[in-house]
């Protein structure tokens, strides 16, 4: 048994000795059976593509004053990229890698290093120590990048650099030298996917489900067909002035404009005071002021007596030049706001004072 121990004691050694500056022990081997600190500690690095989680779990092996590519780290050789276990990557769902694709797992990655072009092995042994055991057999994926001259880094260090909505580059980083990986992911088809499937969920119970999943769609011009029949939906679930609205605008993006326009006249029909000046509001903001300015007309209809509607007949008498009227109004919609809202309006009201178009 002890010298079983010896011998792993020694292979160990020699394989935390590739890719670290110094041994464990000093008599160079390395610990089989206890916990306890490592030369080449763990690392993990994790970065999120839309719903999509990709995490790299490494050992960070030193320079220590070593002469690292083509002498530590021999070109032409698989190398476990990193120290110890295996470097792993997890991928929560399918990516591309340099534009091939891959499924969702955990791969142990290895690597093969040259001077001018890197081999970037993705395993589906991912339990294993180092690459000493590595078997081509089991290989799910091989790409080929180009290493970069970089910044100086002590300690090996993977980073996620040049994040984007759909795409980003994991970065082995040591020494001199910079090894990119473009990872991409179908975002859409994630989310689409996941949307689906808590649509399964609570989320089908209710209205803003349904009007969430339709609306996620709408903005990514995505799925339109599917999103009409979620909206329907969720008009189903609850007749709203939020899922009328949103349905108007499907309905606008997939060209069926006079339906628009009735769906969107429904949804008016239905809005509340406040529901109707936001909406407004938001056209105006949006550079819309024709829209908005037919619509403020219509918010003290739905309730006159609403703080709101006082605000929106104070909108109106600005825009028009009738500053007294404005000021007015404004005042009566401070007096019946809520208080964490009045802050916001005490600054329209000085403006209005000064004579000053509150829409400008």
């Amino acid at each position: 048994m002890r010298k079983i121990k010896c011998v792993l004691g020694l292979v160990m050694g020699l394989g935390i000795w590739a890719g670290n500056a110094e041994a464990q022990f000093k008599n160079g081997s390395q610990a089989t059976e206890l916990n306890i600190p490592r030369v080449s500690q763990r690392g993990t690095v994790s970065q999120r593509i839309g719903l999509t989680d990709i995490t790299i779990a490494y050992h960070r092996p030193a320079v220590g004053g070593r002469e690292i590519w083509g002498k530590t780290v021999p070109y032409g050789k698989v190398w476990r990229a990193g120290a110890n276990e295996n470097t792993t990557i997890t991928f929560s769902d399918d990516v591309s890698l340099e534009g091939k694709p891959l499924a969702a797992g955990t791969y142990g990655l290895h690597t093969i290093p040259d001077k001018d072009q890197w081999t970037i092995i993705f395993s589906k042994n991912s339990t294993s120590w180092g690459s000493f055991s590595y078997d081509e057999k089991e290989d799910a994926l091989r790409v080929t990048t180009k290493p970069q001259a970089a910044e100086s880094f002590e300690v090996l260090t993977y980073v996620f650099d040049d994040v984007k909505p759909d795409s980003a580059v994991a970065t082995l980083r040591w020494e001199k030298l910079a090894v990119p990986i473009h990872i991409g992911v179908d975002v859409k088809a994630v989310v689409l996917r996941s949307i689906k499937h808590e649509l399964r969920s609570v989320g089908g119970f209710t209205w803003a489900g349904f009007d969430e999943a339709a609306q996620w769609c709408l903005d990514n011009n995505y799925n339109l067909e599917e999103a009409l029949k979620w909206e329907e939906t969720s008009i189903q679930n609850e007749d709203r002035f939020e899922n009328w609205e949103t349905k108007s605008r499907i309905l606008d993006a997939m060209g069926r404009k006079d339906e628009a326009s009735k769906t969107l006249a429904a949804a008016i029909s239905k809005a509340s005071a406040i529901q109707l000046y936001s909406y407004a509001r938001g056209l105006q903001r949006q550079g819309n002021a024709k829209r908005a300015f037919e619509l403020y007309p219509q918010v003290p209809k739905k309730d006159a007596n609403h703080w709101i509607s006082h605000l929106a007949l104070s909108r109106m008498a600005s825009n028009s030049g009738d500053f007294t009227n404005a000021t007015k109004e404004m005042t009566q919609a401070i007096s019946g706001a809520p208080d964490q809202t009045k802050p916001f309006l005490q600054p329209l009201l000085k403006r209005l004072e000064a004579k000053d178009d509150i829409n400008k």
